[in-house]
């Protein structure tokens, strides 16, 4: 888990500053300042954080005794979820089972956890820009550091 240590330092302590949906039921959580961002083709995207928490799907949001919602949830219930993780900040960063899944625990009790249902790797990434770590990922059931992009 040292390989994940410097992820966790930069992202411990940081408030959810965004979420939003990507294709399909992949999530992204903004994390610290936002910076706007464009598109290929010029126009307004969504912002990026200092560090970005993407799953790409099979995911939920966990209340301590029970789940808030998930990736299978109604997709109209999504935006009110997402809406409980802003401003609130990270306390915990765990990595589950065998394959590592990702559980962050946030300041108001709620924790986002990724796990992935189909065969292969799981499917979630941490994108720190500031520091700019790179990214931390899952290849061949290990972590694995993606070099930072110049």
């Amino acid at each position: 888990m040292l390989i994940a240590a410097p992820f966790i330092d930069a992202l411990k302590g940081k408030p959810v500053a965004h979420v939003w949906r990507g294709h399909s039921s992949a999530i992204f959580l903004e994390f610290g300042s936002l910076t706007d961002k464009k598109r290929l083709d010029g126009t307004l995207g969504q912002p990026g954080g200092e560090l970005t928490l993407m799953i790409e799907w099979s995911w939920r949001v966990e209340r301590p005794r029970s789940i808030l919602g998930g990736s299978w949830s109604a997709e109209r219930r999504w935006p009110s979820m997402f809406k409980h993780l802003i401003g609130c900040q990270v306390t915990q960063i765990d990595f589950l089972g065998t394959l590592p899944e990702i559980s962050l625990c946030l300041s108001n009790g709620l924790r986002v956890v990724s796990f992935m249902t189909a065969e292969g790797q799981p499917s979630w990434a941490l994108i720190a820009r500031q520091p700019n770590l790179g990214n931390l990922c899952v290849k061949r059931g290990k972590f694995y550091v993606e070099p930072p992009s110049p």
